[in-house]
């Protein structure tokens, strides 16, 4: 794991707000083009190709949530700002975890960037957040960024923490890119794909799109992301999440299948997100949404000819800073990934 680890803990520190991923971009393909892939770059997409580029598809989003200047003294969450609301209509899990997360801010330290190229601008620490019910958003208040221009992205202050058996930071989704990049190190042949937007919902158009311009259909499309859970006791129920659907459209029953197997093989413990929520509903008043992931959004809007499944990493306190994830679940997923691509043991 230290290879990995020491990737993991350098992409960690490197800003990449929604909406704002232009910097992270250039250093992911920085760190792809020492190895004998094809890289590209398209507007909201990055894409490394091996030697058997249609053998099988895995992508991650690059983005993650932080916050915008919008106004004198003013910083709302990226995500949901007015420009990146078309395609979100209140059902996403991200907007349900709005009203929970609002106070996990308190007291955090946060850094300011040039949108484009990612030079460091200053520091700040977020005295107070919380939902404004007119604008529907968070809304942060910041100790020492008074001087910041409308535009500018405010990434959370991020170092990846371990301590007993746990990796600690926004994970969400930067541990799937950096599994991604291991993977190519390892010798991945297919086509690997970097997205952004996810966490504003647009992530799918650019995903969509690349196929579409190649003319491609697929059942092979494996979309890798993080999947959270209440406490960390639930952690250890599984090392892997699946899922059959989300709120959008049902994944590819053969090749969800075929990793499920794959799991039993392995003997990696694995919990299918779609039922678990289901099940939580039962005993619920107000019920939670089974989630719009990229994926589900992709299948949809092409009618099912981009298809495939999910694999996700459980973890805890969701989209904050000390996001949280046991290194067993890591490894199982890096063991099941590699077997999946027929890639050798990392």
């Amino acid at each position: 794991m230290d290879t990995f680890l020491n990737l993991l803990r350098a992409l960690v520190r490197e800003p990449s707000v929604v909406g704002v991923e232009d910097a992270f971009f250039r250093v992911l393909r920085r760190e792809l083009e020492e190895y004998p892939v094809k890289v590209t770059r398209y507007h909201g997409l990055l894409v490394a190709q091996g030697s058997a580029p249609h053998s099988i598809y895995l992508s991650a989003h690059v983005d993650r949530h932080g916050l915008l200047c919008t106004g004198p003294n003013e910083f709302q969450y990226a995500a949901f700002i007015a420009g990146n609301r078309g395609e979100l209509n209140g059902d996403s899990i991200s907007e349900q975890f709005m009203e929970l997360v609002a106070g996990r801010f308190r007291g955090q330290r946060v850094q300011a960037h040039s949108p484009f190229v990612g030079s460091y601008l200053g520091a700040g620490q977020i005295t107070e957040s919380y939902v404004c019910p007119r604008r529907k958003n968070l809304i942060f208040e910041i100790e020492g960024l008074e001087f910041l221009q409308p535009g500018t992205p405010v990434s959370f202050f991020d170092r990846l923490q371990e301590a007993n058996g746990r990796i600690a930071a926004q994970l969400d989704n930067v541990i799937s890119v950096a599994m991604m990049v291991e993977l190519i190190r390892l010798g991945f042949k297919g086509t690997a794909m970097f997205t952004a937007g996810e966490e504003s919902a647009r992530s799918w158009r650019f995903a969509a799109e690349w196929f579409r311009r190649h003319d491609i259909q697929t059942d092979r499309l494996i979309v890798l992301d993080t999947s959270p859970f209440p406490t960390l006791e639930d952690l250890d129920a599984q090392d892997v999440v699946l899922r059959h659907q989300d709120a959008n459209a049902e994944f590819d029953p053969d090749l969800t299948e075929h990793v499920r197997q794959t799991c039993d093989a392995l003997k990696i413990s694995y919990r299918y997100k779609d039922r678990y929520v289901q099940e939580q509903n039962e005993t619920r008043e107000k019920k939670s949404s089974l989630g719009r992931t990229e994926l589900g959004r992709l299948i949809n809007a092409t009618h099912h000819e981009i298809t495939g499944t999910t694999l996700q990493l459980p973890t805890t306190s969701y989209h904050t800073a000390t996001e949280t994830a046991k290194l067993t679940s890591v490894a199982a997923m890096l063991r099941l990934l590699a077997n999946l691509c027929q890639l050798p043991k990392p």
